[in-house]
């Protein structure tokens, strides 16, 4: 064989070597090894993302090789190395012509050919083939540093943008699991948001501040999955109970000097009599009669002993918690102070939905409807186009529950708690939907109403498990009714 194989040249370049290097240039460029190592959860997620861009970045390095006239140039050369010296000084000429169009060598192959007497040399094939893959090398590194390049750049933005997103979602969060919410804020940040965006979801933050009432209310509905049932019975458990005594069996600390037979506790100056033979006796009279002096240790021992709970064990929760589905009402009569507030709880409900790792479904109606996804890949500006959202119209709930309804009856929405946001001055709902409200409840699915107006329809309230009352205008009264 005149030269190298170079069947998988591509894919020996691009290796673990030159892709550690790159994602090492990458950690530094970004400034991403500070907040690795102080930040635990986003140093998870950072790590995550860039053993993702590692393998997808290798893997379109490859491909980018994949040019007609770089396969040509390999093929050739696989097809030459293994010609004979004699075939190959016979075909030089041809060689040469076919380099011509497909080959950054030829220029160098043409000058080592009609140098002198170069066809006469017998190692020409050899060093020919040398210098050819050598050429094919730097190419093909060549052109893999230049892909690589535009690859960290875009994986460089990409990661400044996840960054900069978790760090303003922190500045608006108060107090919820960050770990948590930084995880499924790194996987909605698909999509670059405006400082018009983060300004709205900063008003709604600064709103509940101002009103801690309202954030009470979407607490307490993060908190209903939860809670037990007031009519069950409080439930007692038996365990173990572990108690210490003092022994002197444990040597724990040295708490004085005693007469006794115990050659393991023994003072060094009681052995003092064994050197002497004449006192050897004295030493053995001084053991039967337990007189060595001995260090008095004292510690703890630990015992058991089954003992019936004297507090209540919490009752198991059967449901795990599940999504929220929103729906908010967006009529004209909820314009002004109602408006800012049902989207300052449907904010607050959505972080809590990032801290515990649940959807968030949002239903704007009025006399028709628009469907939000809050926690999907551009949640964050799904949030902001209904943050943004201008209340106007009338109030038609019924279109806006069936539409929970459906959501609810997907695998993915089950066991959802549906909060309905709305002043509630419309007409009762049919008897259809309140047989499919119940059929729901059976499958653990929760419903939740929060009524902004003293004017509410009392007959729409009886579908729902809990009804809160906000009335900004008495004082801000806040009433869980049922």
């Amino acid at each position: 064989m005149l030269g190298i194989d170079a069947l998988d040249i591509a894919v020996l370049l691009a290796d673990a070597e030159m892709m550690e290097v790159a994602l090492q240039d990458l950690i530094g460029r970004s400034q991403l090894l500070p907040l690795v190592e102080d930040n635990k959860s986003v140093g998870n997620l950072v790590r995550n993302q860039l053993n993702r861009w590692k393998k997808r970045a290798t893997g379109q390095l490859n491909k980018g090789l994949q040019t007609k006239e770089m396969k040509q140039e390999i093929a050739l050369y696989q097809e030459v190395i293994h010609w004979t010296e004699t075939e190959f000084i016979q075909q030089i000429d041809t060689l040469l012509a076919q380099l011509q169009s497909c080959s950054e060598f030829y220029p160098q192959a043409t000058k080592m050919v009609s140098t002198g007497n170069a066809k006469l040399n017998p190692m020409l094939p050899h060093y020919f083939c040398q210098q050819w893959y050598k050429s094919i090398t730097q190419q093909v590194k060549r052109i893999q540093e230049a892909q690589l390049e535009q690859e960290k750049q875009k994986e460089l933005q990409q990661l400044q943008q996840k960054l900069e997103n978790i760090k303003k979602m922190d500045q608006l969060s108060r107090g919820e699991d960050t770990g948590t919410i930084a995880a499924r804020v790194w996987d909605m940040t698909n999509v670059s948001l405006s400082k018009s965006d983060w300004s709205v979801m900063k008003s709604q933050a600064d709103f509940l501040q101002k009103h801690p009432k309202l954030q009470e209310i979407a607490e307490s509905l993060g908190r209903s999955s939860n809670e037990q049932s007031p009519d069950e019975p409080p439930q007692y458990s038996q365990g173990i109970q572990y108690l210490e005594e003092t022994s002197q069996l444990a040597a724990d600390d040295i708490v004085g000097i005693h007469e006794s037979d115990d050659l393991n506790k023994l003072l060094p100056n009681e052995l003092m009599l064994l050197a002497y033979p004449e006192l050897e006796v004295v030493f053995y009279k001084h053991l039967i009669d337990k007189r060595l002096m001995n260090y008095r240790m004292q510690g703890k021992a630990h015992s058991t002993k089954k003992v019936t709970a004297t507090e209540p064990v919490p009752a198991k929760v059967e449901n795990e918690q599940g999504p929220f589905i929103i729906c908010v009402d967006a009529s004209g009569s909820m314009r002004g102070f109602p408006e800012q507030c049902v989207k300052a709880i449907a904010f607050a409900l959505m972080q809590i939905a990032l801290a515990e790792d649940r959807d968030c479904f949002v239903v704007l109606f009025s006399t028709d409807y628009i469907t939000y996804q809050l926690t999907k890949q551009d949640g964050l500006r799904e949030a902001s186009d209904f943050l943004s959202y201008t209340f106007h119209g009338g109030t038609d709930l019924e279109p806006a529950i069936n539409e929970a309804i459906k959501q609810m009856r997907n695998e993915h929405y089950q066991k959802a708690d549906l909060v309905v946001l709305s002043d509630f001055i419309a007409p009762k709902q049919s008897k259809d939907m309140i047989q499919q409200v119940a059929a729901l409840k059976l499958k653990n699915n929760r419903f939740h109403a929060i009524s902004l107006s003293k004017y509410a329809n009392p007959e729409l309230m009886n579908i729902f498990d809990h009804v809160w009352s906000y009335t900004p205008n008495l004082g801000q009264r806040f009433i869980k009714q049922k």
